[in-house]
């Protein structure tokens, strides 16, 4: 039987059958059949057909991982929203306080009197600011204005990069007076270019020079609490 199981190994290994085929129909140690296919030759188009079999396996192999991975992030992000739950003012108010810390510009000691000042550029980002200044800080939307920063490259896109902003804002045009052009280096890895670049967004709050020294004062309060 074992002879008789060798001679159908040799016979489907030469019509161009991957060790993994063969096993299917003759159970054996893979070292056992490795042994008997040793000195079994194949033809180029055979190898280049266990090749393209090998590398499609892999394939199949990293679109199935990367499937279960999607779904796993899927399964941490959902239950990670549910801890979240509501969000009471106070909490809007900490979370304001905390981004504008990291983003916000802060008066200087030179140069007294700036005002608020936030840049980013995540829509989301900058539309949960926006609501903090409106909801908590009383600033009405006509105080609000933005800049919008990008590579000179982009110069011609320049009105659909505000079109841009202007929907995701919810904010009129008239409200993106200003472009800076950032000169392009000659050599770069951004990845940040084509139709799906549109730039850092510079908000800023018109005469809020006392509302930036209040944020001063309420980072200073949660640096005093936790630090």
């Amino acid at each position: 039987m074992k002879s008789n199981s060798r001679e159908k190994a040799i016979n489907l290994r030469r019509q161009g059958l991957s060790y993994s085929e063969i096993l299917k129909q003759i159970p054996v140690a893979k070292s056992t059949l490795s042994l008997w296919l040793r000195s079994v030759n194949l033809s180029k188009r055979q190898e280049q057909r266990l090749t393209e079999k090998k590398l499609a396996s892999m394939r199949r192999g990293a679109i199935a991982k990367r499937n279960q991975r999607i779904t796993l992030t899927r399964e941490i992000q959902c239950e990670a929203i549910k801890q979240i739950g509501d969000i009471s003012k106070r909490e809007l108010f900490l979370i304001g306080v905390a981004l504008y810390w990291a983003e916000g510009s802060k008066e200087k000691e030179g140069r007294p009197g700036s005002g608020v000042q936030f840049s980013n550029s995540d829509p989301k980002m900058l539309k949960l600011f926006i609501e903090w200044l409106t909801e908590i800080c009383g600033v009405e939307k006509e105080d609000i204005s933005f800049g919008i920063y990008i590579h000179e490259n982009s110069k011609n896109n320049l009105d659909t990069v505000k079109k841009y902003w202007s929907e995701k804002l919810n904010f009129p045009l008239s409200h993106f007076p200003y472009a800076y052009f950032k000169k392009n280096k000659i050599k770069t890895n951004r990845k940040n270019i084509g139709d799906s670049y549109f730039g850092l967004l510079k908000l800023k709050v018109r005469k809020s020079s006392t509302l930036n020294r209040k944020i001063a004062g309420w980072i200073k309060g949660v640096v005093k609490y936790y630090c």
